[in-house]
């Protein structure tokens, strides 16, 4: 028994040594370099959490997400991979929504009208309201970390893709992209007494398709005075 023990751990370390990791990246061939944007998978049927709202706004946040039915099994199952029959698929604390989203839909408290953040086929992870940005400089502003291109070429958006760092106003509008291609997001921070966003993110330099430490790390930042968000290069070494 204990030599059959033995085999099968050798077996299965032989295996997972054998397994390489998959890239984060496949790049396009010379002369196409545009990732096509995956189709809407048509067997996910899309569902609301429980709607948010964030204090010292006039909007109602609804997160929107999708679950699947298998109907011979007669379950649900959710794209987050958290389990069988679960319909929460989001999470809200300290001025943070967490989850795998599909979208947001944001809707006025006055005037009850509703809009969505986005048409587009992607995921969000995290969304961030600036609860100190507001408290000192009266805006509202959202960032989110997004899902928004199937980099390794498995036609699923996952967290096996590039993650990619995002902004809008507190309505959703304006919702607009602040890492550059093919870049990693690694971090942000917000420097109150700049009024600025800082980020970092990494660059594939030598397109094996991961990041590692033989790669460049960009640093940028944005005013989140100035109504553009122009994105700005800067260099702390």
């Amino acid at each position: 028994m204990r030599q059959l023990t033995i085999l099968v751990l050798a077996c299965i370390l032989l295996t997972s040594c054998g397994e390489e990791e998959k890239p984060k990246v496949i790049y396009p061939e010379q002369g196409n370099d545009d990732l096509q944007e995956l189709k809407k998978d048509s067997t996910l049927i899309e569902i609301a959490d429980l709607p948010i709202h964030i204090d010292s706004t006039k909007y109602l946040i609804h997160p929107i997400g999708a679950y699947q039915w298998f109907g011979s099994r007669s379950e649900y199952y959710n794209w987050s991979n958290d389990g069988y029959g679960s319909f929460k698929f989001s999470g809200y604390n300290n001025y943070q929504i967490t989850g795998n989203l599909s979208n947001l839909k944001f809707e006025h408290i006055d005037s009850g009208i509703t809009t969505a953040l986005t048409e587009r086929n992607i995921r969000i992870v995290s969304v961030n309201f600036l609860i100190e940005v507001y408290k000192k400089l009266g805006e509202h502003v959202l960032i989110y970390r997004v899902l928004d291109q199937d980099t390794n070429r498995d036609n699923q958006l996952n967290r096996s893709d590039i993650s990619s760092l995002y902004i809008s106003k507190m309505d959703g509008t304006n919702f607009k992209k602040l890492t550059a291609a093919y870049h990693e997001l690694i971090d942000w921070n917000v420097v109150l007494i700049k009024n600025r966003l800082y980020f970092r993110s990494a660059e594939d330099t030598n397109k094996n398709g991961s990041f590692d430490e033989e790669d460049k790390i960009y640093y940028q930042f944005i005013d989140l005075v100035d109504k553009e968000w122009t994105v700005k290069q800067y260099n702390p070494l």
